[in-house]
């Protein structure tokens, strides 16, 4: 009785672990050359959200002044470099809309 006590024990426990783990793999977003989670590209949203409302940014475009703000995450700051930051963001920004979170965009992987 006592193994199959320890063999419940185990199936029950490699039940949660997988469960944990499935939880933590992120959606990846795949576009020119960069791969974004769709995590980032949702936190681009809400820093782009902040800087409208900041008037002393300027009047050039919105995106690439993103690339200023301090809590932009790392995977999205390669984006930056490049000369087409701005239209990058903004395919990346509608790329992750809900097509992305139900992963039937290509670009999208990652999907459970």
């Amino acid at each position: 009785m006592g193994g199959r006590m320890v063999s419940d024990l185990l199936t029950g426990v490699a039940m949660v672990l997988l469960v944990l783990l499935q939880g933590t793999q992120s959606v990846y977003i795949q576009y020119q050359g960069f791969q974004v989670q769709l995590e980032s590209v949702k936190k681009l949203s809400d820093l782009e959200g902040q800087q409208m409302l900041s008037p002393h940014l300027g009047t050039q475009s919105l995106l690439p002044s993103v690339c200023q703000h301090p809590d932009l995450p790392l995977d999205l700051q390669p984006i930056c470099t490049s000369k087409e930051a701005a239209s990058i963001f903004r395919a990346l920004m509608i790329i992750s809309s809900d097509d992305c979170e139900l992963c039937v965009n290509v670009a999208c992987t990652g999907c459970l």
